[in-house]
């Protein structure tokens, strides 16, 4: 506001030096040179006057060979009186053309301006500036309790239910609401209420909101869209009160879709000891289960919300009336995957050597939204060395930058580390083929990617829902093989195995007290203070064994450690050539891929055992 007011000023004052200007100085001449009235009375009676002008008391004089004097009278003093009191004939006077100009209107119209007009300017625009940002607050104050809805219209990109590749049965569900806007009398007719609510639930980058974006490009009816944290204001009230706004909007429009994206931003469970009774993010879920199913019955809205967190979200929510339908979007399959990676590929120049299938192998466990970044990656791989297609290598570097980070090639590490780097990858590689239940090696590297000095790529050969004991028991095998190679091989450890041991303590431990997996302690879980503070009950939970329990806890993860290792030290022990020989390798190539490196231990027979 004092910006504004500023400007306004500067504006101000401007105008009135531009007037005051024009008005001072429309009449000026080139400056004429000064006279003493003396001398001015000597031309007069010589004759070289031709002309004089009586500007109030300046007298701006001509002569008669075009030159030009000023002189300066007293301002009551008439000039033929002064000229006379000087000796001036009267013959001589008659000679010369006298002008006298009145100044009274110009004096006049300047001492208003300067005076009355200014000051009233100023104030006018000041009282102009001070309304206008009143009515400014005012309309703000008005229109804060106004919901930010937006309403979809952007069919230059419009996506349909084509355009999403995997979640069959997800797709399947929110075609049947989107029939339901389109055909309403085939379900009516058999006495079929509209759903209310539809959640889409799942892990970030699933495809929740992608599927959103089909749901507007399909259904052919109003699609409004917010996010719940829009909802949410410091102030009491407020989110309850754009609730309301924007259920209003959408019935006005009705049969249309509300799309609510990331709801456990005010759909948190009532009671969990955060902000209390009267916390503004729990007035706005109130709001949102009365407008969903409360008294108001009466109409054709369809909430669609989405959210990757279900198990927070407060039970009033999720029963059926307000949300009937909760669609759960896994993950995809190795067939879906190799779905999604075709459909992002469809605007991309492909080599003729790609293999989709081989590229769903190498990425278990990727999102839609990662499939998407390996392509988008791969291309740029491509193009920044200057390649006109995308070839398998491309896309192979691409899912290792997303995994690990970009390649590090220009970090100096000493022939020493290099060398410890190297036999602490052979030993993880050559443990993976020595263990039953492991999964096959793709790719050995002691090329520095991220944080990472080295690493060995192996995947599953396909998607798995659950894990054995004996898996675990591989995967710490593997884990524990780097540190002892390293100590086998250098009689010494390196830091360089701190993450591997910190993953092998926490599948150890979770073996014990999540998964029931201990011969002594049973198939009990011990502890629940993880769940409770990620469920938004407890701030914190006492543990629910015993100190003795507790003392028994850390033995047997201590041995699931200890056994991986014994198993990994047998392995290493037995196949010390072969171990050798794969860091020789990768001393000399730096990376071996899946056929080269089992190419390598082919002739050692290796005979895989059990942990």
């Amino acid at each position: 506001m004092v910006k504004q007011l500023g400007k306004s000023l500067i504006v101000l004052t401007a105008v009135f030096l531009v007037l005051v200007s024009v008005l001072s100085f429309s009449e000026s001449r080139e400056k004429p040179e000064p006279i003493s009235l003396n001398n001015l009375a000597q031309k007069i009676v010589a004759g070289e006057i031709s002309e004089v002008v009586v500007d109030y008391n300046v007298l701006e004089v001509l002569s008669r060979d075009a030159k030009t004097f000023v002189a300066s009278k007293e301002a009551d003093a008439d000039f033929v009186s002064l000229m006379r009191n000087y000796g001036v004939p009267a013959e001589a006077l008659q000679a010369v053309d006298l002008e006298v100009k009145d100044n009274t209107t110009k004096e006049l119209v300047i001492g208003a301006i300067t005076t009355i007009i200014l000051p009233l300017l100023l104030l006018a625009g000041l009282m102009f500036m001070l309304t206008r940002r009143a009515v400014g607050n005012a309309n703000q104050a008005f229109s804060f309790g106004r919901a930010n809805i937006h309403l979809f219209t952007n069919f230059k990109d419009r996506i349909t239910f084509k355009d999403v590749a995997g979640a069959k049965e997800a797709k399947q569900e929110l075609e049947e609401v989107v029939d339901f806007l389109k055909n309403p009398k085939k379900f009516l007719d058999l006495g079929a209420k509209i759903p209310r609510g539809v959640l889409l639930m799942g892990p970030p980058g699933s495809g929740k909101t992608l599927l959103a974006r089909a749901v507007a490009g399909e259904a052919g009816v109003p699609f409004f869209h917010i996010s719940a944290s829009e909802f949410v204001e410091m102030f009491v009230g407020v989110g309850a009160s754009r609730t309301r706004d924007a259920f209003q909007t959408a019935k006005k429009a009705s049969p249309s879709i509300l799309f609510i994206d990331e709801i456990d931003a005010v759909g948190r469970e009532r009671g969990a000891g955060l902000g209390g009774g009267h916390d503004e993010r729990e007035q706005t879920l109130n709001q949102i289960l009365v407008e969903m199913d409360g008294f108001d019955r009466d109409t054709n809205v369809i909430v669609l919300a989405a959210t990757n967190r279900p198990d927070i979200l407060d039970s009033a929510l999720l029963r059926p009336g307000r949300f009937d339908r909760r669609i759960v979007l896994d993950l995809p399959d190795i067939s879906e995957r190799e779905e999604i990676l075709r459909l992002h590929a469809k605007e991309k120049p492909v080599g003729p050597d790609i293999d989709f299938r081989k590229i769903a192998v190498r990425t278990p466990g990727f999102s839609g939204a990662d499939l998407a970044n390996v392509m988008n990656e791969a291309a740029i791989l491509a193009a920044r060395n200057n390649k006109k297609t995308i070839d398998q290598q491309n896309v192979y570097d691409s899912i290792e930058k997303v995994l690990l980070g970009p390649e590090r090639r220009s970090k100096i590490v000493s022939d020493k580390e290099k060398r410890v780097t190297a036999f602490h990858e052979a030993g993880h590689a050559l443990v993976s083929v020595g263990v039953k239940n492991s999964d096959p090696v793709h790719k050995v590297s002691i090329v520095s990617r991220g944080r990472a000095g080295g690493y060995t790529l192996k995947l599953p050969t396909e998607d798995q829902r659950l894990k054995t004991k004996e898996q675990f028991l591989a995967d710490l095998a593997v884990l524990l093989a780097g540190f002892v190679a390293e100590k086998q091989v250098f009689g010494d450890v390196s830091t360089g195995a701190s993450s591997d041991l910190k993953t092998a303590s926490e599948i150890s431990r979770k073996l014990v007290t999540r998964f029931g997996m201990s011969d002594k302690l049973g198939p009990i879980v011990f502890g629940d203070t993880e769940e409770l503070i990620f469920l938004g009950r407890e701030i914190s939970a006492e543990k629910n064994y015993s100190e003795k329990v507790a003392a028994l806890i850390d033995d047997e993860v201590k041995e699931f450690v200890l056994r991986a290792k014994k198993a990994a030290e047998k392995i290493l022990k037995t196949n010390t050539k072969a171990l050798t020989k794969i860091a020789e390798a990768l001393l000399k190539e730096e990376t071996i891929e899946q056929e080269a490196f089992y190419r390598l231990v082919k002739p050692f027979n290796l005979k895989p055992i059990s942990v």
